[in-house]
């Protein structure tokens, strides 16, 4: 399985008898799946059913889902509003009564606002079904689109993430090889600490002077830290290759190789070490920053 962004766009169009409808998504960085709709009034069915979908393709992500409905081609109706018609002429005949004028003729009654109305034609409940299911099938094909294009997203990911990687398995076989990882490098510094404690003027005996050559032998020594670092590489390179939705795992990893670096810049005991475990941090810092996109 490949790998996908949490970022993309799609759109999708269609009509559905009367109904022309439109699909816009866009998806960003998330720590879970947020699915924000945004719907017409009166199209409240359809979110069930898109919700799940969206459940059903994407694992991680903020997704904005907008959909846009008008009614087109529907035959508008002419009609009297009887009610209307009912009071106008109600009113008329009182006023007759009362006053010597001309009677209205029927274009002029007719002319009286509200006593006329343009209606559009009601739909029916087939024909509403129709357009839901319709808009339904049209996410379903944004949707795919949308996880089409974080899937391409991912694959250019993949291959950055891996350059980093490999940039870090280097680095660790750097400070395997540094001079100051040699023993003679690692007894050498050990003596001159060693003197150092031993010019402090405070008697050791040679127990408590065993001991302290001991910690100050873990201190020097960055053999646990490069072996880890080589066991997180071997796991991001798994991970990568299982693809899916592994942004977390790699994130996570991404935490560990921080740690392993910052342990290494802190027991280096010469520049060379120095200078690598700053790469080092450097070039997670990179690998940390892509993974945040993955899904």
């Amino acid at each position: 399985m490949s790998l996908a962004s949490m970022t993309g766009f799609a759109r999708a169009h269609g009509a559905a008898g009367a109904y022309a409808w439109a699909w816009e998504i866009k998806s960003v960085n998330s720590k879970g799946l947020d699915l924000r709709l945004r719907l017409p009034p009166g199209w409240d069915a359809v979110e069930p059913p898109v919700r799940a979908a969206a459940a059903r393709s994407l694992a991680r992500g903020a997704v904005s889902a907008t959909l846009e409905v008008k009614r087109e081609g529907a035959t508008a109706a002419v009609r009297v509003n009887e009610e209307v018609l009912s009071a106008v002429l109600e009113t008329m005949r009182s006023v007759a009564r009362r006053v010597d004028a001309e009677a209205p003729g029927l274009d002029g009654i007719l002319g009286l606002k509200g006593v006329m109305e343009i209606v559009e034609a009601e739909e029916s409940e087939d024909e509403r079904r129709a357009a839901e299911k319709a808009v339904i099938e049209g996410f379903d094909r944004a949707l795919a689109d949308l996880v089409v294009a974080r899937r391409r997203e991912g694959e250019a990911l993949e291959q950055i993430l891996t350059a980093r990687i490999d940039d870090i398995a280097k680095l660790a076989a750097a400070a395997e090889a540094a001079p100051a990882r040699q023993p003679e490098a690692i007894r050498a510094k050990l003596a001159e600490q060693v003197q150092a404690l031993l010019e402090t003027g405070v008697k050791f005996d040679s127990d408590r002077l065993y001991q302290e050559a001991v910690l100050l032998a873990a201190k020097v020594d960055v053999r646990e830290e490069i072996d880890r670092l080589n066991a997180h590489v071997a796991a991001a390179r798994e991970l990568l290759k299982a693809g899916g939705a592994v942004g977390r795992k790699l994130d996570f990893l991404a935490q560990e190789f921080n740690r392993e670096a910052n342990t290494l810049c802190a027991k280096a005991n010469d520049a060379s070490l120095s200078k690598i475990g700053l790469e080092l941090k450097a070039v997670v810092d990179q690998f940390r920053e892509q993974v945040q996109n993955l899904e």
